[in-house]
């Protein structure tokens, strides 16, 4: 089993899982940019592979169902993807990345977290005018005033 590294585990562990893993080269960019130091102790250790562009399609398709395409950061999205490619499982604490993969059929852990336990669906509403959405943009189309995410009942 291959283990797929998201930055927020890598955050929350001391050491690396003994278990074969890989991540995105974005999440090594997310590490550099927050200065983890642990990023010089686990240097060469860390393997990187990307997703294929395919792989992320299928995700993006499924982050837009369960309305997690607004909440997934480019990263994140990779990261799933890569899963999907490896047939790996994904070490993430992230509830939108947990998310989208348990919807995929992806296998998926948390590291500092109690993980996800069901599968959410958001929607998002204007702070401004109080339309509702289905997918999150910067701001609402109509009036222009941000938007805000809510689960879905």
């Amino acid at each position: 089993m291959t283990l797929v590294l998201d930055s927020s585990a890598l955050f929350s562990m001391e050491n690396l899982p003994e278990e074969d893993h890989v991540c995105p080269p974005g999440v090594i960019k997310e590490l550099t940019r927050y200065k983890d130091p642990r990023l010089d102790l686990w240097g060469d250790m860390l393997r990187t592979s990307d997703c294929s562009a395919e792989s992320l399609r299928k995700v993006e398709d499924a982050a837009r169902k369960t309305g997690d395409l607004g909440r997934l950061s480019p990263v994140d999205m990779t990261v799933i993807a890569l899963a999907l490619d490896v047939g790996g499982t994904v070490l993430s604490d992230d509830f939108s990345i947990l998310n989208v993969c348990t919807v995929m059929g992806i296998q998926n852990r948390s590291v500092g977290t109690k993980g996800i336990k069901k599968v959410e669906r958001w929607n998002y509403q204007c702070i401004g005018c109080k339309k509702w959405y289905k997918e999150r943009s910067a701001e609402c189309p109509i009036c222009g005033s941000p938007m805000k995410s809510f689960r879905k009942k």
